[in-house]
């Protein structure tokens, strides 16, 4: 069985011509559906209460805004059925692709599946496509990667790994990322299918600059987590690369010991044993991650 799971904040506007037609889905095909409410101050609270007592689903509230990630860890914590979907309150995604997302999953035998909307103009504007690819590139080149739409708000997994993963997660937007890139770097499979997604029925995105910085910096925590390496050994080698060299051609010129190239070199056994210290915090925070059990 399934959960549709759907944040909420502000979205007054487009909430009654929504969350029937996806209740409706789920009492057809015995699903389940929960709404969680990060804190709205536009009514979206009122309207979740009146339409969860119609259409009999489960709602969630945070008295205060607490970001994305941490409705949705709200309400995974509360999924009590094999597989978790996910998908926004603001229009954007069909009804039609859950049932497609359910089916690939289930015939791939994946972990995660993912609704791609690469090509896909009505994803965002100009400026965000760009700003998604730099992040997807950035990504790629800290850990294994053959999906393109790592921040898709819709997508389906099994809930017992998202669970087990929700300490790793972080409760701004870059949630949905950093969860891809959990499962990516745990060797779980994940996989991705076209979807459609049209306009926003109605509200403003909240997606700003600042969410790119957050995702950014949550790509290198998981990079670090899971393969410190990966950035601290390029950083020795670098300075290694530069210093020996600059350092053996200032001494044979008869000038001494050059403090460039020795601060270069010092830079890079630090470097390298931070990393090697990276390495042994990482084994055991996935020491933990594995053995800790499912709430």
């Amino acid at each position: 069985m399934v959960t549709i799971l759907i944040p909420v904040y502000n979205e007054a506007e487009t909430l009654p011509g929504v969350i029937p037609d996806i209740a409706e889905f789920c009492r057809r095909k015995q699903w389940r559906l929960v709404c969680v409410n990060d804190g709205s101050t536009d009514g979206s609270k009122a309207l979740l209460n009146e339409l969860s007592q119609a259409h009999g689903f489960s709602v969630h509230h945070h008295k205060l805004n607490r970001g994305y990630g941490a409705a949705m860890k709200t309400g995974i914590r509360t999924v009590e059925t094999d597989y978790t979907l996910t998908m926004d309150a603001d229009g954007q995604h069909s009804i039609a692709d859950c049932e497609r997302l359910y089916e690939a999953l289930v015939r791939m035998d994946a972990d995660m599946m993912l609704g791609s909307r690469q090509g896909m103009g009505s994803s965002g504007g100009f400026w965000r496509g760009i700003g998604k690819s730099l992040i997807r590139r950035f990504a790629s080149l800290l850990m294994p990667l053959r999906v393109y739409d790592i921040n898709s708000g819709m997508r389906i997994y099994r809930t017992a790994i998202a669970q087990e993963s929700l300490h790793l997660l972080p409760d701004t937007f870059s949630f949905s990322d950093t969860l891809t890139l959990v499962f990516v770097n745990s060797r779980h499979l994940v996989c991705e299918i076209p979807i459609t997604v049209g306009a926003r029925r109605g509200g403003t995105s909240t997606i700003s600059l600042q969410t790119a910085f957050e995702t950014v910096m949550e790509i290198l925590n998981i990079a670090v987590l899971f393969n410190p390496m990966k950035i601290f050994l390029p950083v020795a080698l670098a300075c290694f690369s530069l210093g020996v060299p600059w350092g053996l051609y200032i001494f044979s010129l008869g000038h001494g010991v050059s403090v460039g190239s020795s601060l270069l070199i010092i830079t890079g056994v630090l470097s390298f044993l931070l990393g090697l210290i990276a390495e042994q915090l990482s084994s055991i925070k996935k020491t933990m991650y594995v053995q800790r059990p499912i709430k």
